[in-house]
């Protein structure tokens, strides 16, 4: 936690509501999300109970699994998860636009011309917190190598053909997930965090409601207060006002409600089944009555229960429609966008679904993206967001100030004289900066859309005079070829800049071995074992 963090969160404690983190708002926003509302059964790592989902906050779907032991009834879930949810998914693949690059011959080394498809849109799903996130991934494992009717040898228990399919965009979902700064699957809880700050823990922030009652308590009371009533106040019966749908039910709800509940259709399963074996239709009419009876009071216990999680999660994307969007969420949800086309292209080639687990190479590769996503990540916030630059000055990683003189300099050393000014700056921060240090500043227009961040001007520290707050630079580069410096490329006086001692562009990491070039010790050499397909009975561990 950086310290302008707690600081605000320390603020939120005296204020008794939410103090904000940034000035804009640093995730992308689908004009059309799809709010998925997850609910696990108790007992059973990744076992699905239901499901509330939509575009519409007005029109909420719910799917729900009436016994969560039974196999079938839960890929008769699954099924109907997957009818609603693909065809979201599925729309936005159609509406292309062309990308102009170019392609290196690999006999004759010539580039030449191609033409490259990119999704105008990607579909954006929104989570209620990070657990739903996880169980959405325990979702895609245990289905996208599920054996279908359509298979020529099923084997048990065969999934709807739509069921593997659903699991491997989930995989993918969830994957990219993991992946700083990208929005195609976000969790509310960690939206609200990342620009808001509430006076309690990271984990009582993982409450949505309770965290929603930092942003506008009721008359009378504080953040703190609000958020305990969100999380604990109980009706007549012991139940929940507010359940956490987290994705993990509410123990009394589970005991007083939901288990009687099952139990019951249980019931009115088994006397359909005595009754048709009994060939006593009377009886199984009565049965049958009954199981949709039960089926219906499921559905309206998991509404309740659902609800006002769903109602939560849109009223954060209300909050978070209020913010401004940041300078460089057109970049990176173009990456969002490529991601989504590559793996739209891969499902239409008939590729096998995504393996269990990675092979040296690509774990090596998606560590290696992540981070380098996490490193321009933070450097677009910090560009974007005067708070999130705050950080990086308190921390010494920056330093902001008014120019005081500009004299101008040439060094001579070369052919021709290049022009290298010292630029004075007034400043009230503390660099960690010794002479000699490498700055950098934002220089140049913005860049078109997704094409990346501005031209970054490069200066050395040349004195620090740290009792008169000032700091005198060098500017190494972005003032043109000629012998005097192109006009606006030098700050005038009087102007505020800023200054990082972080570079503005991120590196590429080292290439990596093909995987068939690895060493045994790292899952070589080729002709190795494939990673096996779990069987039926694995699939749910």
């Amino acid at each position: 936690m950086s310290l302008l963090t707690t600081l605000a969160r320390l603020e939120a404690v005296r204020s008794g509501r939410a103090e904000p983190l940034a000035t804009v708002r640093h995730r992308h926003l689908s004009d059309r999300p799809m709010v998925l509302v997850p609910l696990t059964a108790a007992g059973e790592s990744g076992a699905p109970l239901a499901v509330m989902l939509g575009t519409d906050r007005n029109a909420p779907r719910l799917h729900l699994v009436p016994q969560p032991l039974n196999r079938t009834l839960r890929f008769d879930f699954l099924a109907e998860l997957a009818a609603d949810l693909l065809p979201y998914l599925e729309s936005f693949a159609d509406d292309v636009e062309q990308i102009e690059g170019s392609e290196k011959d690999p006999e004759t080394g010539e580039k030449t011309q191609v033409f490259r498809e990119l999704c105008a849109d990607a579909p954006q799903l929104i989570v209620p917190n990070g657990a739903g996130i996880h169980h959405l991934a325990l979702i895609g494992r245990s289905t996208r190598f599920r054996r279908t009717v359509e298979d020529d040898e099923p084997g048990p228990y065969p999934a709807p053909v739509r069921v593997p399919l659903l699991g491997r965009w989930l995989t993918h979902l969830t994957d990219r997930a993991q992946v700083p700064g990208s929005s195609l699957l976000l969790p509310m809880t960690g939206l609200l965090a990342r620009h808001w700050a509430t006076g309690q823990s990271h984990l009582e922030d993982q409450h949505l409601a309770a965290r929603l009652a930092w942003h506008d308590p009721p008359a009378g009371l504080t953040g703190a207060q609000a958020a305990e009533l969100a999380e604990s106040a109980r009706d007549e019966q012991g139940r929940l006002l507010h359940p956490p749908a987290g994705p993990a039910t509410d123990p009394r709800f589970d005991e007083a409600v939901l288990a009687p509940a099952i139990t019951r259709y249980d019931a009115a399963v088994s006397a359909l089944q005595h009754s048709t074996e009994q060939r006593d239709e009377a009886a199984a009419q009565r049965a049958r009555a009954a199981v949709r009876a039960a089926v219906g009071q499921l559905e309206e216990v998991l509404t309740a229960v659902l609800l006002p999680t769903w109602r939560d999660v849109w009223r954060g994307l209300d909050l978070l429609r209020t913010l401004p969007p940041a300078g460089h969420l057109a970049e990176r949800w173009t990456a969002d966008r490529w991601s989504y086309t590559g793996h739209r292209d891969r499902l239409a080639a008939g590729e096998p679904p995504q393996p269990r687990q990675d092979d040296a190479v690509t774990a090596a590769r998606k560590l290696a993206q992540r981070e380098r996503e996490q490193a321009r990540l933070d450097v677009q916030e910090a560009l974007d967001d005067p708070l999130a630059m705050a950080e990086h000055r308190l921390a010494g990683e920056a330093f902001s100030g008014v120019v005081t003189e500009v004299v101008p300099a040439w060094d001579t050393t070369g052919r021709s004289p290049k022009p290298r000014p010292l630029v004075t700056l007034r400043t009230a921060d503390r660099p960690h900066a010794d002479p000699g240090r490498e700055v950098h500043r934002v220089w140049g227009p913005p860049r078109p859309e997704g094409g990346g961040a501005p031209a970054a001007q490069k200066a050395e520290v040349v004195a620090v005079d740290a009792a008169g707050g000032t700091i005198t630079l060098r500017v190494l580069s972005g003032m043109g070829r000629r012998k005097e410096p192109e006009p606006g490329s030098l700050p005038e006086p009087g102007e505020q800049v800023t200054f990082t001692l972080f570079e503005l562009t991120v590196r590429q990491s080292a290439p990596l071995p093909e995987p068939d070039d690895t060493p045994w010790t790292h899952g070589g050499p080729p002709g190795a074992a494939p990673v096996p397909v779990p069987s039926a009975s694995e699939e749910w561990e």
